[in-house]
């Protein structure tokens, strides 16, 4: 993984210095609340319902274990002894106090890491696909490519008041993991006639208006990203609506002056810009790539894992559902569960950071990843040391089996946090994930994305889970809108809305007769509820939903 240098400890360390004067500014009344809000917001700090937040960026969802360790010491220090891991392969702190914040900025910066463009109308953090650098399908690692992406955007003058934030994300393999097509530039590495380049999609985003990003550059050649991608970011920055910030997102732009047209202005830009790189950032890249070389894989036996399989079936079905293909035939990543039945989806404890963070260390070449859904990955184990972690995963209440099942869902803070929720979603997803762990259903159900946004805004991804809930206020009162059908992967799509939403008191019951419902549609065990979906349309499912409705028709 990528390691500061000079030039990053002495910029992340004078961003600490001149956020802590104003703390003190704000303390002592020199700064209004008015005056301190686009400074915090610079340095990743919001204001939510009940106190502050501090929002750190964890580039493209890589961590060491030094580095969880230090996260774990925030969180018990200057916090509630957890942090919560988002979408956005970010974590938040959700109590520090205003005074504390310039000490957190410094612990972090002591392990490499900042909060800096976690927040704001500029570039965000970078994200790329979780198992990068470990996938079996993978064409090549996209971390190197997003930290270089991450340094050209960090403070780049030009883009630090755009009209609206602005979000990338990178996919190294043929199955997207990085929900590329969601994104205002998403980049997939491809390659063509034995050449790496990148497939530049724009326009992506989800919010009050979701659209899945349309195709600018089928295939861009490597040299060209830097110059490219500022071209993109640059015609948005004219073209893009500061009169209304519902629409000043680069999807409405696309959508209003068309791809066509946008196209045309961004090469014209890029022709200017280019001559200006020089090949110098192929240089740094090559620098960069040198940080992610493949660490030295053991060729020693996997017979505890093959005598583990056969014998614990607690084990083996940890196995089946949370370990993925490696590049590495003795190896395999594993994902670790933050979704424990009736858990808050992405909380992690200060001891179970520690877990983590000594398992990495111990077992997994010191890596660590935060994936977009919330939970921790170890992308490089041997499978000799497979039990031995499944072993301290279970001491720790980390060891649910449920990757990619019904009760792996995620979910934003919602109304219980979040300033600018409607209703909750985290208590929505912890009756849902403890209803089917109750069925005991979860293995024979299958794959299955369920999305919780609290708002419109949509940080739970709704649109693009097989089944979407947004949590809305009417009157009053909770209500949740059910969306089907979404996808965020390489075939991604919008969910359709389904009908009319459901109260607080409702929505459990409804998702448990779609679900239940499904079973009987499917064809086969192998069928899931995405593919049953496409096949079928909405009819069906919409009958499970609102059967008064179908019983009325008849």
């Amino acid at each position: 993984m990528y390691h500061y240098n000079d030039f990053d400890e002495a910029f992340v360390r004078e961003r600490v210095t001149q956020f802590r004067a104003q703390v003190e500014r704000r303390i002592d009344g020199s700064l209004t609340e008015d005056e301190f809000k686009p400074l915090r917001l610079m340095n990743g700090l919001y204001l939510q319902l009940h106190a502050y937040m501090l929002r750190v960026a964890i580039p493209y969802g890589t961590l060491n274990s030094a580095q969880m360790r230090q996260l774990a010491m925030i969180a018990e220090r200057w916090d509630k002894g957890y942090g919560h891991f988002t979408t956005r392969q970010n974590i938040q702190f959700n109590w520090p106090r205003l005074r504390d914040v310039p000490d957190m900025l410094d612990a972090l910066a002591d392990v490499g890491m900042h909060a800096i463009q976690t927040s704001g109308n500029t570039i965000r953090n970078v994200t790329a696909d979780h198992f990068a650098g470990a996938a079996a399908d993978e064409i090549a690692d996209p971390r190197p490519v997003a930290e270089l992406l991450r340094q050209w955007s960090t403070d780049h003058p030009q883009f630090q008041f755009l009209p609206r934030k602005f979000k990338i994300a990178v996919s190294g393999s043929r199955h997207d993991r990085a929900v590329t097509r969601a994104h205002d530039i998403g980049l997939e590495i491809v390659e063509k006639d034995g050449e790496i380049g990148y497939r530049v999609i724009v326009g992506g985003g989800l919010g009050r208006t979701p659209m899945i990003g349309k195709v600018l550059r089928d295939f861009l050649p490597q040299a060209d990203l830097l110059p490219y991608t500022e071209a993109v970011v640059s015609v948005w920055n004219l073209l893009g609506r500061r009169d209304n910030k519902y629409k000043s997102r680069i999807k409405i732009t696309v959508h209003e002056h068309g791809i066509e047209e946008i196209s045309r202005l961004v090469e014209e830009e890029f022709q200017q810009i280019r001559p200006g790189f020089a090949g110098f950032d192929r240089g740094l890249l090559s620098h960069i790539e040198h940080f992610f070389a493949a660490p030295a894989f053991s060729e020693k036996s996997a017979a505890p894992y093959d005598e583990a399989y056969q014998t614990d079936p607690v084990f083996r079905s940890w196995a089946d559902t949370n370990l993925t293909e490696h590049r590495h035939p003795n190896h395999a990543i594993v994902t670790v569960s933050l979704k424990k039945h009736g858990a808050t989806p992405g909380d992690a404890s200060a001891e179970q950071m520690r877990v983590l963070a000594d398992l990495a260390e111990h077992y997994g070449h010191d890596e660590l990843r935060i994936s977009h859904e919330q939970n921790v990955i170890l992308p490089h184990v041997h499978k000799g040391d497979l039990p031995a972690i499944h072993d301290a995963l279970k001491a720790s209440d980390l060891a649910t089996a449920n990757i990619g099942l019904v009760s792996d869902i995620i979910a934003c803070p919602g109304m219980d946090y979040c300033a600018l929720a409607t209703a909750r979603s985290i208590p929505i997803a912890q009756q849902i994930a403890t209803r089917f762990d109750e069925l005991k259903l979860e293995h024979d159900i299958g794959a299955l994305k369920i999305k919780i946004s609290g708002c419109i805004n949509a940080c739970g991804h709704h649109h693009v889970g097989h089944i979407g809930i947004l949590g809305l206020d009417r009157a009053g009162l909770e209500n949740y809108q059910v969306t089907l059908g979404g996808d965020h992967t390489e075939t991604a799509a919008i969910g359709e809305r389904a009908g009319p939403g459901f109260s607080a008191d409702e929505i459990i019951p409804a998702i448990e007769r779609l679900v239940m419902g499904y079973l009987d549609l499917r064809e086969g065990r192998d069928e899931t509820f995405l593919e049953a979906y496409r096949r079928l349309g909405p009819a069906p499912f919409k009958a499970l939903l609102y059967p008064e409705a179908k019983a009325n028709a008849a």
